[in-house]
């Protein structure tokens, strides 16, 4: 019996090796449309510079290196394709560390870090934050880099996708928030699903 069951191991295992596709010290191959996406990150010079050609918002996740909840946001809501799909399609998105120390020029202006307490603080971060400094906080600008509004804290998937659309096609000009996660947003969502 347990010469059988030696036997029967052995084959299975021989049959699985001779079917493998690649050695051991190989990469297998992956099909591109498997890996995942990602957000397109720039940096806020970069995005500015982009603007100037080609108009569109921009969404900035003002963060830390210290931040645990920013990095909970980065693994489970920047993560998500729906989301990384739009961002990439609708805005410049930038990622802004709130105390590097490199200046920052938009345009005619710059911006500096300002050290103070036990961190300091960059001016640009400040700005977008209204001196609000809560990490993270998203920041939604228009496409001439006007201030819609900053948004503090961890946001889950559902509620940032319902916020990037809000935004990116202007429904914070027609309608509240509430009225339209209610209202709107459910109707895109349908729409959104019925095309797929």
């Amino acid at each position: 019996m347990n010469r059988l069951l030696l036997f029967f191991a052995a084959f299975v295992l021989l049959t699985i090796s001779a079917f493998r596709t690649t050695l051991p010290t190989e990469r297998p191959i992956s099909n591109p449309a498997d890996e995942r996406k990602h957000i397109n990150w720039l940096t806020i010079e970069q995005a500015y510079a982009l603007t100037q050609k080609k108009p569109k918002k921009f969404v900035v996740d003002v963060y830390t290196d210290w931040c645990g909840w920013c990095k909970v946001m980065d693994r489970e809501t920047f993560s998500k394709p729906g989301i990384v799909d739009y961002v990439n399609e609708n805005y410049y998105p930038v990622r802004f560390n709130a105390e590097q120390t490199a200046d920052v020029t938009l345009g005619n202006q710059t911006f500096k870090y300002v050290s103070g307490g036990s961190r300091g603080v960059h001016e640009l971060a400040a700005a977008l934050l209204k001196n609000q400094m809560s990490y993270p906080t998203t920041v939604f600008l228009d496409e001439k880099f006007n201030l819609i509004q900053p948004i503090a804290g961890y946001l889950e998937p559902r509620t940032f996708h319902q916020i990037i659309t809000y935004f990116g096609k202007n429904y914070h000009q027609k309608e509240p928030f509430d009225q339209y996660k209610i209202g709107t947003y459910k109707e895109f969502q349908s729409a959104l699903t019925a095309s797929k």
